[in-house]
């Protein structure tokens, strides 16, 4: 607490100069004997500070001075302003925060950072979400970060798709993923995650929150997203398919599977690739597939290729083709 003060201090200092050890403690909410206190200890740390007295002094910085902020590097003044993300802020509340700790850190900044951080606001944008996807709408958002940061339990109403349910959770963190925000949180003491959007009301109750002494949130995200992708059910499908309909075939079946599938050692007349693909969430496969077009053709499992056979034939009939 005392570090961030005499951070507080010196800031404060720089951007004031010389102001009186009255305005500064009731700007920092300490005494003033608590001021003086923290100027003997900037200046034994070796910070050209002092005090002077009279109906015209006060304390201040010897003309020059500037601190560079606890040593803030370039790349780390640079990356500082790189990783301020404005929509997930003003999602949770913090927006005008946010900004105005940047512009806070912006001028307490050496000329030569300021530039290049101004010049990194720029030239980069960070945009979290996906293409073609709107972003959840979240209504309680601000109210779990509340509990989140208060560690304050909550009483929530879930819809799990067949239903709401009712859970007394102890919120632990919020995570942000591809623009979705999740909820992490212990409930009957096991570790749960839950979609924010899906969460209909929220009641923050008087009861804090036991947190777990060695959990860890990046950790445990970590893990559980590996665990989800690792456990979720596949079905190995073996397709020809046009070097020009690979792309497309990625975005439907994903990246990963593509990369990572099979080349299978077949002289095709047409050219075409033969792979053997691994295929997540295997109920979806076949749509997914069809909607390659006619760059693509299933050759096993059967079951798959005659699903997409049916698919088609479906879609054939709805728009009349013969």
């Amino acid at each position: 607490m005392r570090a961030s003060r005499l951070v507080q201090l010196l800031l404060l200092l720089q951007s004031r100069g010389r102001t009186t050890a009255g305005v500064l403690a009731t700007e920092l909410e300490v005494s003033e004997r608590t001021i003086h206190r923290d100027v003997d200890a900037l200046s034994a740390a070796g910070v050209p500070i002092y005090a002077e007295r009279g109906p015209h002094g006060g304390i201040q910085l010897v003309d020059g001075y500037r601190t560079r902020l606890t040593g803030l590097t370039a790349d780390e003044a640079e990356a500082l302003f790189l990783s301020g993300l404005p929509g997930p802020a003003a999602e949770l509340g913090l927006g005008t925060v946010v900004a105005a700790a940047r512009l806070k850190v912006l001028a307490s900044l050496p000329t030569d950072l300021r530039a290049r951080a101004a010049r990194l606001v720029e030239r980069f944008h960070l945009d979290a979400a996906a293409w073609f996807h709107d972003a959840d709408h979240v209504p309680h958002l601000a109210v779990l970060a509340e509990a989140v940061w208060e560690g304050r339990r909550a009483r929530i109403e879930y819809d799990r798709g067949s239903g709401p349910v009712e859970r007394e959770l102890d919120p632990l963190g919020l995570v942000l993923k591809a623009g979705v925000w999740y909820v992490v949180g212990s409930v009957d003491g096991a570790i749960r995650t839950y979609r924010a959007a899906r969460i209909r009301s929220v009641g923050l109750t008087g009861e804090p929150v036991e947190r777990p002494r060695e959990f860890d949130l990046a950790a445990y995200w970590a893990a559980s997203t590996a665990a989800y992708e690792r456990d979720a059910p596949r079905i190995d499908v073996t397709v020809r398919v046009a070097p020009a309909a690979i792309d497309q075939l990625a975005e439907l079946v994903g990246q990963r599977a593509v990369r990572a599938a099979e080349t299978l050692p077949v002289e095709d007349p047409d050219g075409w690739r033969h792979l053997r693909l691994s295929i997540d969430w295997p109920e979806e496969a076949p749509a997914r597939l069809l909607a390659v077009g006619d760059g693509i053709e299933v050759l096993e499992p059967p079951n798959v290729r005659r699903r997409i056979g049916e698919l088609a034939e479906a879609a054939a009939g709805r728009y009349g083709a013969g």
